[in-house]
């Protein structure tokens, strides 16, 4: 459908666009016109409103108003109008410097989240690692009881998980330390934590487990450590910003719709994990996201992780009619830094 604009007709969208999200009001002929930029007459105006209006790029609220974006005009002006540029430098440098004053993995995902709401003023989600794709350090055993153990999962940036083991066999406190030493000679080059699980998998079936009694309790311990949940934990800042839009927060419904959706999760972690497996920054726009039935709200989201590894997502919710051109390059901004600093640990 793009192809049906003529130069001037994406010209106009991009104006209506533009003032729309600017003002928060319809846009009508007469506004367009004054602004000096489209040399062409109120009726001229009037007649590509309309056009655009029969292609679904644009719509009015009631028959007296002037036009309002749709999805579709919103898709159009973020894929093919949208000029993008790099974040202030006040914003990068303070991005920069919350990821430097923190340290480990867990903290560095809290500022993430935290930084991307204070410069937005949308919410802001992160998406953790799944614990089974940490890659790991090291494996300890600590005996609590004489049935139970914690076993402690340290990940090569500096995750730790803890879990609490149930054992139906005796092992001392020397036996523990040798069970820790035999499990982590499987990952002395560093694994995930599914891959660590299919290795002591296999050493299980391996000869020396039947007949080496500690071996085969180490790897029945390691085996219970690694059987970890693959549910992403997500950390979502600023709900509270829905409720200055008046697009969401005028319509009571709307609004309960949209927190019933951040409470459930479910439909939100499905649309992060695409952007996980896409493994760049994704863009949903009302109803593109199925997050919120009542739609009038986007989601920018970018993939973060460590060198080669995708380990989960950071972004914003927000209504459709937010600053594209400045939220963008933020979100893109904060998974680069995020990265880096992942990278450094």
């Amino acid at each position: 459908m793009a192809d049906e604009l003529d130069e001037r007709a994406k010209e106009v969208l991009r104006a209506v666009v533009q003032d729309f999200i600017t003002s928060g009001e319809p846009v009508g002929s007469s506004t367009l016109t004054k602004r000096g930029d489209f040399e062409v007459s109120p009726a001229t105006m009037r007649n590509v409103l309309s056009e655009l209006e029969e292609l679904g790029y644009l719509e009015k609220p009631h028959t007296s108003a002037g036009r309002v974006p749709t999805d579709q005009g919103y898709r159009f002006f973020v894929d093919s109008l949208l000029q993008l540029k790099e974040p202030a430098q006040r914003e990068r440098e303070l991005i920069q410097q919350g990821f430097a004053s923190s340290s480990g993995v867990d903290e560095r995902l809290q500022e993430a989240s935290k930084v991307l709401h204070h410069l937005t003023h949308h919410a802001s989600v992160v998406l953790t690692p799944r614990p089974n794709a940490v890659l790991l350090s090291r494996i300890e055993f600590l005996r609590l009881r004489d049935d139970k153990v914690l076993a402690i999962l340290v990940g090569q940036g500096g995750q730790v998980q803890n879990k609490l083991l149930s054992i139906d066999f005796a092992l001392t406190g020397e036996e523990l330390v040798a069970a820790s030493n035999h499990v982590n000679e499987l990952l002395t080059q560093g694994v995930a934590v599914d891959d660590l699980r299919g290795r002591i998998l296999a050493e299980m079936d391996n000869e020396r487990a039947q007949y080496d009694v500690l071996f085969s309790k180490a790897l029945k311990l390691g085996a219970a450590a690694t059987d970890v949940s693959t549910q992403e934990r997500m950390l979502i800042e600023g709900t509270g910003t829905f409720l200055e839009s008046p697009e969401l927060a005028g319509d009571l419904n709307r609004m309960r719709a949209l927190f019933k959706a951040l409470d459930d999760k479910h439909k939100l972690l499905q649309l992060l994990d695409r952007v996980q497996r896409e493994r760049a920054m994704q863009i949903f726009i009302g109803a593109e996201s199925e997050f919120s039935a009542q739609g009038e709200v986007t989601v920018i989201a970018s993939p973060y992780g460590s060198k080669d590894t995708v380990l989960g997502t950071v972004g914003v919710i927000g209504p459709t009619r937010m600053n594209y051109q400045r939220v963008i390059p933020l979100v893109n901004f904060t998974a680069t830094v995020l990265s880096r600093a992942l990278d450094k640990e």
